[in-house]
């Protein structure tokens, strides 16, 4: 029987989502929680990888179990478990061939800046106070990645068999002093919002002019981009399935 989970988490405390040696992971704190529970080994397979230090708001997890479980039961008491930083809103059976990383539609992300100090955000944006941005510019070079489909000039990724991405949205949106970096895509490389983020900023201050982006974006060389913009203000925020995926939930 297979189990999708919808959950969140803050990614302060953790090493990211992935399960690694010597340090503390979202993925290893429910594996042991559904572990308990079930009293079988559980390995949760998320709908992606969030790096050290990134929040999700939703994220997707699924897992396999031999017998039907009481999801409202197992919800409540996964919960007492985790720490209040991780929290699954959801568990619901799906067909047995439904996957959360593969059979996702598209991801959207947010990178989260507040224009000054606020010491009761310092976790959750990255905060700049004497820096002026063009906004107008670097939503101009935004629009800039729906027209392009390589982005291995902002990836740290060196194993993957392709670094062609499907952006379909990006833009930047303020509300009073938060500046909201909005992007989704069909899948996205690693550091590749963080490195965009970093350039777009660099736009912004009027260090990197949109014919430039333009040649960094071609140039498909990391050195060529900007500065990779810290973790604690990047959130992954939704994830689409096909309707027939999530009918049961």
């Amino acid at each position: 029987m297979r189990y999708f989970l919808e959950l969140s988490y803050n990614g302060k405390n953790y090493h990211g989502w992935q399960v690694q040696p010597n340090v503390i992971s979202v993925q290893e704190k429910i594996n042991e929680g559904l572990s308990k529970l079930l009293r079988v080994p559980i390995n949760i397979m998320g709908a992606g990888r969030t790096d050290a230090g990134v929040h999700a708001l939703q994220m997707y997890a699924h897992f396999d179990v031999d017998n039907d479980i009481d999801t409202n039961l197992i919800l409540d008491r996964l919960n007492s478990f985790l720490l209040e930083d991780i929290v699954i809103y959801n568990i619901f059976k799906v067909d047995g061939k439904s996957h959360t990383r593969f059979h996702a539609i598209s991801r959207s992300y947010e990178y989260r800046i507040y224009l000054g100090r606020n010491p009761f955000l310092l976790d959750t944006t990255w905060q700049l106070y004497r820096n002026k941005l063009d906004v107008d510019k670097m939503n101009e070079a935004a629009k800039l990645l729906l027209n392009h489909d390589d982005f291995k000039c902002f990836s740290k990724s060196t194993d993957v068999n392709t670094y062609i991405c499907d952006v379909t949205f990006a833009e930047w949106k303020r509300t009073d002093n938060l500046l909201t970096f909005h992007i989704s895509a069909n899948r996205f490389l690693r550091n590749m919002i963080r490195a965009i983020v970093g350039t777009l900023i660099d736009v912004g201050m009027s260090k990197v002019s949109i014919e430039d982006f333009k040649k960094i974006m071609d140039s498909r060389s990391r050195s060529e981009a900007g500065f990779s913009v810290p973790a604690r203000g990047l959130f992954l925020t939704h994830i689409e399935y096909p309707e027939s995926i999530l009918k049961n939930e």
